[in-house]
Parts: C-alpha cells; sequence; structure tokens
C-alpha cells in the first residue's frame, strides 16, 4: 500500500503538475503556431521500425488517397486495435506493443503513437492537450491531436481515442482554435464519431472540450528519437518526472504553448 501511494505521488500528485506546467508553458501568438509541428523534430527515419511493420498491417488491403480520410482510416485501425488501460511513460515502441497487446494505454499514449504514424504516411501533425482554469486537480487533462489536411488547406482536430471530429454548422472540419473560439462565444458546434465501432460518450465530450474554463495549449520540440532514448536508458532506475526533468536541464525536454490563453491564469 505504501508504495502504491509513493508511485500514485510521483505519476499524479497535482504539485509536480502545477510544477510541470510552471516550467515548461509558454504564451503564443497564433500565428506563432501556425507552422509548429510534430515533424519539425521528428523525420521519417527516426522513427521505430515497429511503427512502420505495423503500418504496412494497417493499409494492406486499401490506402485512403486523401490527408482526411487516411487519417480516419488509420486512427480507425487504432481505435479497433488498442483496447487501453493505464498510462505507460515508455518509449513509443514499448508503448505501441503494450497497447497492441492490450495491456495499456491512454488518451496521452494514442496521441504519441499517432504522432509517428503521421510522419511515416508523411502526414503533418502536432499534438495539444487540455488544463482548467484555474487549476482544478479533479481534471486530470486530455490529449489529441491535429493533422494538417493538403485537401482542406488547413488544419483540423482529431481526437484517435474517442474517434471524434468537429464541424461548424456548413459542415466544415474545425481547427482546435476555431473549436476553442467558437465555445467562448457560445457558437453552435458540431460533432461525431467516425468510427461506427465507437459511440459517442457525451459525458466525456462535454467534459474534454465543451466547458468555457478549458484551456487548450499545443506541445512542441518533442523529440521521439530523445525520449525514447532517455526512457529506455533510466526507465529502469528513476521515476519519469525525474527523467523529464533531467531532457528540461539539458534543454531537451518538449514545452508548451498557450496561443488563446494566459497559462499564469492556471495558478491565479
Amino acid at each position: 500500500m505504501i508504495l502504491k501511494k509513493v508511485s500514485w505521488f510521483f505519476k499524479r500528485h497535482h504539485f509536480l503538475y502545477i510544477t510541470r506546467f510552471k516550467l515548461l508553458s509558454k504564451n503564443a501568438s497564433l500565428t506563432g503556431i501556425e507552422n509548429c509541428s510534430y515533424n519539425q523534430y521528428n523525420l521519417i527515419k527516426d522513427i521505430p521500425n515497429s511503427f512502420k511493420e505495423v503500418n504496412t498491417i494497417v493499409f494492406n488491403a486499401k490506402k485512403a488517397t486523401t490527408d482526411f480520410e487516411l487519417v480516419k482510416q488509420l486512427s480507425i485501425w487504432l481505435q479497433n486495435n488498442i483496447k487501453g488501460g493505464p498510462g505507460l511513460s515508455e518509449p513509443s515502441d514499448t508503448a505501441l506493443q503494450i497497447m497492441l497487446a492490450g495491456k495499456g494505454g491512454v488518451c496521452s499514449d494514442m496521441a504519441q503513437i499517432f504522432n509517428n504514424f503521421c510522419v511515416v504516411n508523411d502526414i503533418k501533425v502536432r499534438e495539444w492537450g487540455t488544463t482548467r482554469a484555474p487549476f482544478n486537480k479533479e481534471f486530470g487533462g486530455h490529449s489529441f491531436n491535429e493533422i494538417y489536411s493538403r485537401e482542406w488547406n488547413k488544419w483540423i482536430l482529431i481526437d484517435v481515442y474517442n474517434s471524434l471530429l468537429f464541424y461548424n454548422l456548413e459542415k466544415k472540419p474545425l481547427s482546435v482554435i476555431e473549436l476553442f473560439q467558437l465555445i467562448r462565444t457560445n457558437k453552435e458546434v458540431k460533432f461525431e464519431t467516425f468510427n461506427p465501432l465507437k459511440p459517442i460518450e457525451l459525458a466525456s465530450v462535454k467534459r474534454n472540450y465543451l466547458e468555457t474554463n478549458t484551456i487548450p495549449f499545443l506541445i512542441c520540440n518533442y523529440s521521439n528519437k530523445t525520449y525514447d532514448t532517455y526512457l529506455r536508458f533510466f526507465r529502469p532506475y528513476l521515476p519519469v518526472f525525474i527523467i523529464h526533468f533531467i531532457l528540461f536541464l539539458f534543454r531537451k525536454s518538449y514545452h508548451y504553448r498557450f496561443p488563446i490563453d494566459n497559462y499564469k491564469k492556471m495558478f491565479s
């Protein structure tokens, strides 16, 4: 019981959560994030081979020809083949193996492996998270992705963990910024699942997106190769937050950018 409590503190205690945000957060402009993507720091050659092997299985029969349809096809396969479970904090290839074996994976794990699959398929992608202002320790946050669709010529929010897309009244898929701007002006938004095997959970959608005090932030400068290396080497010996702090000290850490909110509102 004592070991479980110690483990929970290092993984989930709100003190560490707040400390991480204070260290990693930056305010940003909308123009300042427009060209930010996961692909900037992650090349196809740096993605573990296991992703490329699974990718051939995903698209074995027929591969969609547009970015938008391809990511939906990929997302449905991941959702239908990953049961989910505890959070992992493992190197990406290990996380993928555990998730496909049905032994773990939360929304942030799904978002991370989706990033790698997008790089393999030459899709521009990035990862977002949400928090609350003021900080609410009961809200654990949520992770999701955004892809750049060449046919729509815009960023589009895609929640792979819930097979979810958002649209405006003209049935145009929304970006993250567009969604939260509409929510904050009390404009109507539409949402739907694109996976017939994944019904919409209305309470989850409201909790993760539709509350007006929900704040989105963009995860930037994440090098999958760097994090895989450090996690693989230190994970057997150190708590994950210590590994992340080492990366921060060596200036190899990712950071959070807040384009439509002042992150300091979380702590006021």
